[in-house]
């Protein structure tokens, strides 16, 4: 089965981190993003994975290649502006439709669900797209799709109802898609997919276009687009069940100090006297001794205050 992982996002709302590294490369807990999602991928029988590149794409390339899990091939599609999520999905179309049903799933995020069993459920449905949500009690931060009783998408975000909803979650920004479904990509280079591609088909009675709801309980989910979702994410992990990160990360060279809430990578050094709370610590990066500081990240040779604003 094939995939494709968006990952050519700009990353502001992560600035000045984004600047140094693409967010899909970022560490977490000492292992990218990215790398997080290829296991998962892997795990549930994925095997050839397309990621579009456009900010930062050194980064990206040399996460998959220091991180990225065994049985599992990787391509790239370069841009050289951004497309939006519709656009780069477009770009891929030809080696997204080779696999019947593909999944596409966002770059930015930790996730932990059953990905197998929302393609059977998509496939024993015969639907054209399959949408994850999460019943999440921050939807009003993160905004949600809305569904009829029959799964059918009725609502996306507040741009869009098509009347009938009966329950909604945050998107949780993993697609299943049919190969039909692509025969109505829109023709446009820069364009997003819910809004552009899915919306319009939904308009015109489109009854193949469902959401998946899911419990909080039953699937992880940790978005990795502002700095202090980035800080949650290295300081209060989550255990998961296709991989154990610790462990790789240890192996790599990475070490956590658990009393100080540290996280700290390979090859960087806390000069004695430095004091330390909450606080990552990217590889290579030298903390000197005279330094105070908690809440943050240390990257670039500067430190990056993550508190809410």
């Amino acid at each position: 089965m094939r995939a494709m992982i968006l990952a050519a996002g700009l990353g502001t709302r992560l600035r000045p981190l984004s600047q140094l590294c693409a967010k899909p490369a970022m560490p977490v807990r000492g292992i990218p993003v990215i790398a997080y999602l290829l296991a998962l991928l892997r795990a549930h029988g994925v095997d050839e994975v397309m990621v579009n590149l456009h900010h930062r794409p050194d980064t990206i390339r040399n996460a998959v290649e220091r991180f990225g899990p065994s049985g599992i091939t990787v391509r790239y599609s370069a841009e050289e502006a951004p497309l939006g999520t519709g656009g780069g999905i477009r770009r891929a179309a030809a080696f997204l439709r080779e696999s019947d049903p593909c999944i596409v799933l966002a770059g930015d995020m930790l996730l932990d669900a059953d990905l197998g069993a929302l393609v059977e459920r998509h496939r024993s449905r015969g639907d054209a797209a399959t949408l994850l949500l999460r019943e999440d009690s921050r939807s009003e931060a993160f905004g949600t799709l809305g569904m009829d009783d029959q799964n059918c998408v009725r609502r996306i975000g507040q741009t869009h109802d098509f009347g009938g909803e009966s329950a909604s979650g945050v998107f949780l920004g993993v697609r299943v898609l049919a190969a039909r479904l692509f025969d109505s990509i829109p023709a446009g280079d820069d364009f997003e997919d819910l809004r552009d591609w899915l919306a319009p088909a939904l308009e015109a009675g489109a009854q193949d276009i469902r959401g998946e709801l899911v419990s909080e309980r039953n699937c992880l989910w940790e978005p990795v687009g502002t700095p202090p979702e980035y800080l949650r994410v290295n300081l209060e992990p989550r255990p998961l069940t296709f991989m154990n990160a610790e462990t790789l990360a240890c192996a790599d060279g990475t070490h956590f100090e658990k009393s100080l809430s540290l996280v700290v990578g390979r090859g960087a050094r806390i000069e004695p006297g430095a004091r330390l709370r909450r606080v990552v610590v990217w590889e290579d990066e030298v903390v000197p001794a005279d330094f105070r500081g908690s809440d943050g990240v240390y990257a670039g040779g500067v430190f990056h205050n993550c508190l809410p604003e």
